[in-house]
């Protein structure tokens, strides 16, 4: 089993799974790390998994028609890292790019998916914490692309 302080650092609600759907969780997972700078993944692929950060940082990115694509978010140590296994289509919604050397623990999404189907109080919890971390991604593309793009002083009060 996983240590129960490592997902301690785990954000919002995730950080608030009890000890119960927290082994549930980690039994699923496995370590992996990655070098600096390269793509974890690109919108419109094909998702079929998941990080925690235990170390290091992500940009998760946006592609904008004739322009750079726009870094939304910069994540880190505890930050979940991919929502998009959760629902059909089933594709990535952003991109994420490594920003440093990244530590994390991975986990397959249908076997997740599968666990949430067999245990409906884990899935409960569980969805509703990557429902938190949707909403709070959904704000902050709107205010980085209003920052960017739209007119001065349109994105929401800091």
């Amino acid at each position: 089993m996983k240590s129960r302080t490592g997902l301690r650092t785990m954000t919002g609600r995730l950080g608030a799974l009890s000890d119960e759907h927290h082994d549930r969780l980690m039994a699923l997972a496995r370590e992996v790390s990655f070098p600096a700078g390269a793509r974890m993944f690109e919108e419109h692929c094909s998702a079929d998994r998941f990080w925690i950060i235990r170390s290091g940082g992500v940009n998760l990115d946006l592609h904008v028609p004739g322009r750079r694509s726009a870094v939304i978010e910069t994540l880190g140590q505890g930050d979940l890292v991919g929502w998009s296994w959760l629902f059909p289509p089933r594709a990535w919604h952003l991109g994420a790019e490594r920003q440093s050397p990244v530590r994390a623990w991975e986990f397959d999404a249908a076997a997740v998916r599968a666990v949430c189907r067999e245990n409906p109080e884990f899935g409960y919890v569980f969805v509703l914490a990557c429902a938190e971390v949707i909403g709070h991604r959904l704000e902050q593309a709107r205010v980085r692309l209003l920052d960017l793009y739209g007119p001065y002083g349109s994105g929401l009060p800091r």
